[in-house]
């Protein structure tokens, strides 16, 4: 299908794409949207656009336009001209811009420009501020007894003008739903037109602030006491919508977000950086605000000649054990290097230290011989033990790690091979902005998934880390935990990462629930 071509030409060739970004929640780009990034070589962004989409563009140059509180706004003709400067230059540039880029955004100056300098573009919709804030606040802006009509309505017109091109009396009597998009700054102006051209005091209000992200914020009040909210605008910083209109009394039925069992929670995960959004995800689908800090990397091992003898040298019924789904990827990977494929493993026995480890095997072609019930060294060595005398036992591990699997094999008269498939090594710095949010108390969670991520937190965050709740995968880990006088408030049961994510969640819900005056 076109949306998941790479490169212009398979595109529409076009030379600039101005891109909706959605509200902010990442996951609510378009597949258009996200292919256009993807052939882009340069993303102009603004403050509007949730930073996580440059993910579609790993290898373009990224630059801000500005960011509110952050950095300088850049003019429209600053980003008018920085996108003429490098489309001359030869390269496909992406306009990511919050929300629709046809609502409040300014596209028709930059699309006019475009056409007027004979440059091909292309507009990508977004989804419009208006409809997400509704849609995540449980309201909808249309019902048939309460609202057939819906009006965007923008609280800040082009400065200069000689008076409102905006029929305040005409809106006062509009028969349905009132959208007011950046109204925070010229509140006192738009509420008191609004109410001096008729519309009652007492009309239902929702102002809702960074809508469809984890801290998203909703307030409902009347119409004559939105100014009291938003003055100063340090009560509810930009961004925000302001909804007018009875259907905003319908969140208290179909409102949804801010039930979500994790909403509010900020968590920490601490995963490698290419495995963390197996735990992050299902965060997030509860609702938590997920930070990210790899703790430990994982990279090629120093040396693969370790590992290719072992491949060279497997032989028929032996047992070849993958202690973590980063050796099954390893080990195949440099299988596929060697010429070679699954059938290199026609005979051999297989074990995975678990259901995770046995189905990454699967992908690769290959099915597990062994897993056991209890995912963990001590669980697989148990089940192996039975047979292990005289029997070879192939390790593929990390550099580092706990060697009870090889102990326990060794003990019951196995040989032991243990064999470096890749290097797990600790992060040497943490984030600095968010070491000072642990310290300050502002992280809720932190999700500790091995031995070596606890050891390289201790290091990297020390007594900060007792600033927050920690949730622990397995009791290997809740005991490194403990070896560092740390105390996991919940621990996985089976030890898995959906596991660890309805631990953090049973555990919020029993606090709610004991927290509840009724």
């Amino acid at each position: 299908m076109y949306f998941t071509a790479k490169g212009p030409d398979k595109l529409n060739s076009a030379q600039v794409y101005l891109i909706g970004a959605g509200p902010g929640d990442p996951g609510l780009l378009t597949l258009r949207g996200a292919a256009c990034l993807e052939a882009a070589d340069v993303v102009l962004y603004d403050g509007l656009s949730n930073a996580a989409l440059l993910s579609h563009a790993p290898a373009a140059e990224h630059i801000c336009v500005g960011k509110h509180g952050r950095s300088r706004i850049w003019t429209q003709d600053e980003i008018i001209e920085e996108m003429l400067r490098h489309v001359r230059a030869g390269r496909i540039v992406a306009r990511l811009k919050g929300g629709d880029p046809a609502v409040f955004a300014r596209t028709a100056e930059e699309a006019e420009a475009l056409r007027d300098a004979g440059i091909r573009f292309e507009i990508i919709p977004g989804i419009t501020a208006a409809l997400a804030a509704s849609s995540y606040a449980g309201i909808p802006v249309t019902h048939r007894k309460l609202a057939s009509a819906v009006a965007l309505v923008t609280g800040h017109e082009e400065p200069g003008k000689p008076k409102s091109a905006l029929d305040w009396e005409a809106l006062a009597r509009f028969p349905g739903t009132l959208v007011i998009y950046m109204g925070v700054t010229t509140v006192k102006t738009w509420t008191q037109a609004l109410l001096d051209a008729g519309k009652p005091a007492d009309t239902p209000a929702a102002i809702l602030r960074r809508c469809s992200l984890p801290d998203q914020q909703s307030l409902h009040c009347r119409l004559d006491e939105v100014v009291g909210h938003l003055t100063p605008a340090s009560k509810f910083r930009p961004p925000v919508i302001v909804i007018l209109g009875p259907v905003t009394q319908l969140a208290a039925t179909f409102g949804w977000f801010d039930l979500r069992p994790l909403f509010g929670q900020r968590v920490l995960v601490c995963r490698p950086q290419q495995q963390a959004e197996e735990l992050a995800e299902p965060l997030r689908s509860r609702g938590a605000e997920v930070l990210l800090q790899p703790a430990i990397e994982i990279a090629p091992p120093a040396d693969w000649a370790p590992l290719d003898e072992a491949i060279g040298q497997l032989t028929s019924g032996e047992t070849l054990v993958f202690a973590s789904r980063n050796g099954v990827e390893y080990f195949f990977d440099r299988l596929t290097t060697l010429g070679k494929d699954a059938r290199r493993l026609a005979g051999v026995r297989v074990a995975a230290v678990g259901s995770r480890t046995a189905e990454a095997l699967g992908r690769r072609g290959v099915r597990a011989d062994v897993v056991p019930e209890r995912f963990d060294a001590e669980g697989l060595a148990e089940v192996l033990a039975g047979r292990a005398a005289g029997r070879r036992f192939w390790l593929i591990r990390a550099s580092r790690g706990r060697d009870t699997l090889d102990t326990l094999l060794a003990d019951a008269g196995g040989e032991v091979r243990r064999v470096v498939a890749y290097q797990n090594r600790d992060v040497a710095e943490a984030d600095p902005q968010l070491a000072a949010r642990l310290t300050a108390g502002e992280v809720d969670w932190i999700a500790v998934t091995s031995s070596a991520i606890a050891d390289s937190l201790v290091r990297l965050f020390g007594d900060s880390l007792r600033n927050a709740k920690l949730a622990s995968i397995s009791p290997t880990t809740t005991a490194t935990l403990a070896r560092h006088g740390l105390e996991a408030s919940v621990e996985a049961q089976p030890y898995t990462m959906q596991a660890l994510v309805d631990a953090i969640t049973e555990f919020q819900q029993s606090q709610s629930q004991n927290s509840d005056p009724s």
